[in-house]
């Protein structure tokens, strides 16, 4: 089952997680010095918001799957229908272990899609070799392009 993917850039971590705790009935299930991620069944949706981003707003979009045939899936579906595709394979970011692909819509709207394999106690871990990506909108790549600003992405799920 498919799960939605909202990452927000915020101001102010704890003003927001406030006002997102109190719009969604709940806490965090998770919470860093720089991070917050709700995960909520009703709506179906990890919502991540953080302080690392250049500009308030929204980060990316995407779709998180429970098992790796999902996201053999996804990544058919982008192939398909001849979609720029960025797969990262296995890589850490956002606090979690995840096996992860990038698309880019017409408009320029990254979209991640996910599978998380563990937490992790640290943001970002550094990359096992040197060919391994960046975290999360990957800089320097056509489908690193946030909805909001002008230049690749340096942030994270």
């Amino acid at each position: 089952m498919k799960r939605f993917h909202v990452h927000l850039h915020v101001d102010n971590l704890a003003q927001s997680i406030a006002f997102y705790s109190r719009l969604f009935a709940a806490k965090p299930t998770r919470v860093e010095t720089d991070y917050a991620k709700w995960m909520l069944d009703d709506p179906r949706v990890n919502f991540a918001i953080s302080t690392r981003g250049t500009q308030a707003g929204i980060d990316h979009l995407g779709f998180q799957v429970d098992d790796a045939g999902e996201l053999a899936d996804l990544k058919a579906r982008a192939t398909s229908a001849d979609m720029a595709l960025l797969d990262e394979g296995e890589t850490t970011c956002c606090y979690a272990r995840s096996e992860k692909h990038w698309v880019t819509d017409p408009q320029g709207v990254a979209w991640e899609h996910f599978h998380t394999l563990d937490n992790i106690p640290v943001f970002r871990e550094a990359p096992a070799a040197p060919s391994a990506s960046a975290c999360c909108a990957p800089r320097g790549k056509p489908v690193a392009i946030p909805v909001r600003g002008t230049g690749p992405s340096s942030s994270c799920c």
